[in-house]
C-alpha cells in the first residue's frame, strides 16, 4: 500500500487497516517459525506498511490537534 493511498483514508480506516496488517504480520511470523512461509520478503513489506500507516496516522492526528 502506497502512502498516497493511505493519505486518502480516514483515521478510522487507517486504524482498521493497521490492526489487520499487524494480525497478518503475526500470522506470517508464526508460520515462519514452523517453516511454512513461501515468500519471506512479505514480512519486511508488512513491517514497512505498518510504519507508513502509523506515520500518516500520527500526521493526521497532529494536524487535527494543531487546527483546534
Amino acid at each position: 500500500m502506497t502512502s498516497k493511498e493511505i493519505r486518502e483514508l480516514s483515521p478510522a480506516e487507517i486504524t482498521t487497516k493497521l490492526r489487520s496488517t499487524r494480525d497478518e504480520l503475526l500470522q506470517l511470523r508464526l508460520r515462519k517459525h514452523t517453516g511454512q512461509v513461501e515468500k519471506p520478503h512479505t514480512i519486511r513489506a508488512l513491517r514497512k506498511d505498518i510504519a507508513r500507516l502509523e506515520t500518516i496516522l500520527t500526521e493526521k492526528k497532529s494536524k487535527k490537534t494543531a487546527a483546534a
